[in-house]
């Protein structure tokens, strides 16, 4: 959006009547940290002023306050299983106005094809969404993706106006040594000026020290204060993460004092759909926080300004002269009930429901193809999954709840088998890209399936076919409920499909309505608590975590369990 600045200025003058005038207004400042009374006038798009204004259109607002609007610093839209137009209707309601994607799950997937598909979907949106573009696509050189992207891949994106840096490093371990893949395309983010990302859970030391001089700026993976604090001195911002399978906001409240606030942002990383309706997005970590008793300006700074400020968006995050009019208006500050939103002046939300009008995307059907048919792969067998390692001591991945951590268990035990009764279930990630027949094996603790098995071709961040369960059998038939509708999860049960929610965007999305997809979702979480799986536990959030091979400690992938730490496999049976 261009700004007709003579417009501006003497609408800011007060000698023409503004566009809109947002009367009798208390207005977040977020430079001083204190609330100002007001109107707030807006030409073109962008804030005129905070005075005394008269516009063409005036609305009331009877002392209400005006904030700048949300922004998440950090997301996988992929991860809300619905496609962008249905993630803008979804959040827009709850006062975004702008988030920062890492299309990194549908890459993973159909590589620059998926990463076209994200940009060419997203564009004319009530909400701005930015990408940063995937660094480890696939996330490690064990795993097995649909695609692999260097630094020559990613290049040309770096033109696209809405591309602002590089995605989160998670191959910290190749960052901190100087891997040459690594390397390049940190390069190709400096040379074009843009921001790189991190990710390195309990990265500290001279480790950490190399991580950032090798220019990564952020962290999202902290779970303490105590590490966020010390990557804050090393000159990082931190991202303070509250989502459906991370939730890391009550460890890092006191990064919202002054202290530290002015340095760390909020993002959610993941988000089912269920969570966007019902509780909010960045509306509802900040509501979280105020509810913690913390400043309530500091959180909303940090949910606005810190955001843009770190992704160089000069002209948004604050309700003040020349900022874009992206507003949202509450009646106070402790429920934080978002009841107006605008962009760039225009009302697009209103008392929870969505005003503004969106176009279907046009997207090359080429590509649209590449992404809707990502499946190839044979039946799965119960044969398959026939464990054939042998041995007295049994290696167990222990999910943790309210965590995308995993630890190591060391049981006796000789079975090649789940053993239900001990909350030990049977687990595999099934190659799904390129039909290579490659299956992991493992077992897994803390699940807490008693019978039946679960499926999902969302398995971060490679996204081949992982299921969980207590036969083979079940396990088999789940797998195939998945693989029959092209992407998507499954619940089976005695030889029985219970349901399914079919995702043939790349085995990611689909081009139904949240609510639609949250239904479905509820329901099959149910039958899965039916099923035994634990309370604290996210049935198809935690288990898609559990294959992703950068976090700590045991991870599962196509050719078997993986300790983090040492980037090798691990034996499940052994002496």
């Amino acid at each position: 959006m261009d700004k007709d600045l003579k417009k501006l200025i003497a609408a800011a003058r007060g000698d023409i009547r503004a566009d809109l005038v947002l009367k009798n207004a208390r207005v977040v400042n977020v430079f001083t940290k204190e609330i100002e009374e007001g109107d707030v006038a807006i030409s073109d798009g962008y804030i005129a002023g905070i005075g005394q204004y008269q516009g063409d259109k005036e609305i009331d607002l009877q002392g209400k306050i005006v904030c700048p609007g949300f922004i998440d610093g950090h997301i996988h839209i992929e991860s809300s299983m619905i496609s962008p137009v249905e993630f803008a209707k979804a959040v827009v309601p709850h006062g975004t106005t702008a988030v920062i994607t890492d299309p990194h799950e549908i890459a993973n997937v159909a590589g620059t094809d998926g990463i076209s598909f994200m940009i060419d979907s997203s564009r004319d949106l009530p909400v701005d969404i930015f990408f940063m573009l995937p660094s480890c696509v696939p996330a490690t050189p064990l795993d097995e993706s649909g695609a692999i992207l260097n630094a020559d891949a990613l290049a040309p994106f770096y033109k696209e106006e809405r591309v602002l840096g590089l995605a989160e490093l998670m191959n910290s371990f190749g960052t901190v040594n100087g891997d040459d893949d690594i390397i390049a395309k940190i390069r190709g983010a400096m040379d074009n000026g843009k921001t790189i990302d991190g990710h390195a859970p309990f990265l500290l030391g001279n480790k950490l020290n190399a991580y950032v001089a090798a220019g990564v700026k952020s962290d999202h993976e902290c779970s303490t204060a105590e590490e966020a604090i010390e990557k804050l001195k090393r000159g990082q911002w931190i991202m303070i993460r509250q989502g459906t399978a991370a939730r890391n906001l009550n460890a890092l409240l006191p990064l919202f004092e002054d202290k530290y606030c002015d340095r760390c942002l909020l993002v959610t990383d993941d988000k089912h759909p269920g969570e966007l309706i019902s509780q909010g997005h960045i509306d509802h970590i900040v509501r979280e926080a105020i509810k913690a008793g913390k400043d309530p300006l500091n959180a909303i700074k940090m949910a606005s300004f810190n955001a843009a400020t770190y992704f160089g968006l000069k002209d948004r995050g604050a309700v003040a002269p020349g900022y874009r009019a992206d507003l949202i208006v509450v009646s106070d500050l402790k429920d934080l009930k978002v009841e107006k939103v605008f962009k760039s002046g225009v009302l697009t939300a209103e008392d929870g429901e969505l005003r503004a009008e969106i176009k279907d995307a046009d997207i090359d059907k080429a590509r649209y193809d590449r992404v809707f048919h990502s499946f190839n792969l044979k039946e799965v067998t119960p044969e398959d999954l026939v464990i054939k390692e042998t041995g007295t001591k049994k290696r167990l991945i222990k999910v943790v709840p309210g965590e995308i951590l995993t630890d190591e268990v060391i049981v006796d035990s000789s079975s090649p088998e789940a053993e239900p009764d001990k909350d030990i279930c049977k687990i595999a990630v099934i190659e799904r890209h390129h039909d290579t027949g490659h299956i992991g094996l493992g077992f897994i603790t803390g699940y807490g399936l008693q019978k039946g098995a679960i499926a999902s071709s969302v398995a971060h961040d490679s996204h081949n076919l992982i299921v969980v369960g207590t036969n083979d059998e079940d396990m088999a038939l789940a797998a195939n409920a998945v693989r029959d509708n092209e992407g998507g999860l499954a619940v089976v049960c005695d030889g029985k499909v219970m349901s399914t929610l079919a995702l043939p965007l790349g085995g990611l999305m689909c081009e139904k309505d949240a609510a639609y997809v949250e239904g479905i979702l509820d329901e099959m979480k149910k039958q899965a608590r039916e099923l035994g799986v634990a309370e604290g536990i996210d049935p198809f959030m935690t288990l898609a975590f559990t294959a992703l091979p950068v976090i700590p400690k045991l991870r599962i992938i196509t050719k078997g369990v993986v300790d983090v730490n040492t980037q090798s496999y691990a034996p499940v049976l052994f002496d």
